[in-house]
């Protein structure tokens, strides 16, 4: 039997990758390169369209855990992440183009895997399907799925810009790491005094935004992880200062002190020719970000290769219309995978690719599907989407927070971080001994 995978995501990639290596034959849909969303701007699978972070690495930490359960689970992803990863302190980045090679390279070499370059349109009512289009599935889907499982619900993304290194003005920066964790030379600093931020908050509130499209423009639903930094700051002048532009563990070597507010640049390739404007996703018109962003000192000459852009994400109300396994209730032979479940984040989409494909392949093998244990990242977050109880569903990412509580609960945060990823991973192992001898 054929396994139907509906794009080659991020979530749709691992769901394809469970599937082959168990050796069951996958047909992998995508439309590219007849067609693209809006966001999209290469023909490769696995293209990062936002950040080229993929958060932090440490397992005491809730994104680091998680990508310790989805190395546990066999991830092709994080496989190729650590090919292609570029200096980001305690966080994981990769070098965005070289990672999307590197997917697409994989996927399309497996023997198992046969890739067709097609739009589907049409959900396929025979045998067993993975639809991991993700949240910006072409209308003809979407309406093909709203259909069929109600209203589907969206919320807006933003992405940040990017400049050239060579344009950075060193002379008004300086290379270090948070509380200097990572290398030296992880991030470059852009260090502003308090007249100077003042300047720049002033003209960031006041600045001129893209128009938004299919949405009501008075009150647009945006994910809190990826707020334009203009929306941030209407909160109050302070805001961007104890957010992205937050000063604290960095010292300025020039001047001994802490600056008044900072914005921190991370490699956004492994030759260090280009640099992503940390925390600072945005909607406004790109003649805007140019001058905004050069008021920045460091930034006053910079060249920006991309510039923010603010696009509409789509999700099921999953409590309503999928199980934990990430099958749909009506009908266990279709499932969902990715943003388009209702998780956020690179990872999150990733690891509920793994799931999904992990459960289509023990479906065609005539194994009972799984869910993984409510106490580990994965099996927390699987639980959550396909909750009935969850009235007001939101996008959600890994959190410590959808994790039971500990019975003997540290006092430290830092030893009760590391007390749930212990247990977690104590408790995935145990469960994969016991339920996948594959």
């Amino acid at each position: 039997m054929k396994v139907n995978v509906i794009g080659a995501g991020l979530a749709g990639c691992e769901a394809a990758m469970q599937l082959a290596n168990r050796g069951i034959s996958v047909r992998l849909f995508e439309m590219k390169p007849h067609k693209r969303t809006p966001a999209h701007k290469t023909d490769l699978f696995g293209e990062l369209v936002c950040s080229n972070s993929l958060k932090a690495m440490r397992v005491e930490s809730a994104a680091g855990l998680l990508k310790g359960e989805m190395r546990r689970l066999d991830s092709f992803l994080m496989k190729c992440a650590d090919r292609c990863q570029v200096p980001a302190g305690g966080a994981l980045a990769v070098d965005r183009d070289i990672f999307a090679h590197l997917v697409t390279k994989g996927i399309e070499s497996h023997p198992n895997i046969t890739v067709v370059h097609e739009e589907i349109t049409v959900i396929p009512a025979d045998g067993v399907t993975v639809i991991a289009t993700g949240p910006l599935t072409s209308d003809a889907l979407a309406e093909e799925i709203e259909k069929r499982f109600g209203s589907s619900l969206s919320f807006f993304d933003a992405a940040a810009p990017i400049v050239t290194a060579e344009s950075i003005d060193m002379d008004y920066a300086f290379t270090a790491s948070r509380y200097d964790r990572g290398g030296d030379d992880d991030y470059i600093n852009c260090p502003m005094n308090k007249e100077e931020y003042e300047i720049f908050y002033n003209a960031l509130v006041n600045a001129e935004r893209a128009p938004l499209h299919d949405f009501d423009v008075s009150n647009p639903k945006v994910y809190e992880g990826c707020m334009p930094v203009e929306v941030l700051a209407q909160r109050g002048e302070g805001t961007l200062r104890f957010g992205p532009m937050k000063p604290v563990g960095l010292i300025n070597p020039r001047t001994g002190h802490r600056a008044w507010a900072l914005l921190q640049l991370r490699k956004e390739n492994a030759a260090g020719t280009m640099y992503n404007l940390v925390g600072f996703q945005t909607n406004l018109k790109f003649p805007e970000q140019k001058r905004v962003f050069s008021l920045i000192p460091a930034l006053h000459n910079a060249e920006f290769v991309r510039y923010g852009v603010m696009h509409r994400n789509t999700f099921l109300c999953s409590p309503q219309v999928l199980n934990s396994d990430f099958s749909v209730k009506e009908n266990n032979t279709l499932f969902f995978a990715g943003q388009i479940t209702g998780v956020e984040g690179y990872m999150e989409s990733a690891a509920s690719g793994i799931m999904a494909g992990l459960n289509a392949a023990r479906l065609v093998n005539g194994l009972e599907t799984l869910t993984l244990p409510a106490d580990t990242m994965i099996g927390a977050l699987s639980r959550y989407i396909a909750d009935p109880t969850v009235k007001k569903f939101q996008p959600m990412g890994a959190n410590f927070g959808v994790l039971p509580e500990l019975q003997n609960r540290p006092r430290d945060k830092r030893e009760r971080a590391a007390a749930y990823a212990e247990r977690a991973l104590a408790s995935l192992d145990k469960f994969l001994s016991e339920n996948i001898g594959d």
